[in-house]
């Protein structure tokens, strides 16, 4: 199971709607309310140590995107090593 649909499932404490949704439905559009995306958003910060803003918000509506968010951020943090 992806960050994304884990975050999902503890937020919505059942595993069954984060595993009825594919990678591309929009997750406004199929019943998650606003206070819950920007819960979604909290646990993404808070759990990957990442930075989320109102603009990168904008971008993102489906879970492909968060994953791809979190894997371009992922890409861009500097190494431990320097390298």
């Amino acid at each position: 199971m992806s960050t994304v649909r884990e975050l999902l499932t503890e937020l919505t404490g059942t595993s069954e709607y984060a595993e009825k949704l594919s990678d591309g439905t929009d997750l406004a559009a199929s019943g998650i309310d606003s206070g819950d995306l920007v819960r979604l958003v909290l646990l993404i910060e808070q759990r990957m140590g990442v930075e989320i803003t109102a603009q990168d918000m904008e971008n993102l509506s489906t879970i492909a995107d968060y994953e791809r968010f979190l894997a371009d951020r992922a890409n861009a943090a500097p190494q431990p090593d320097g390298a």
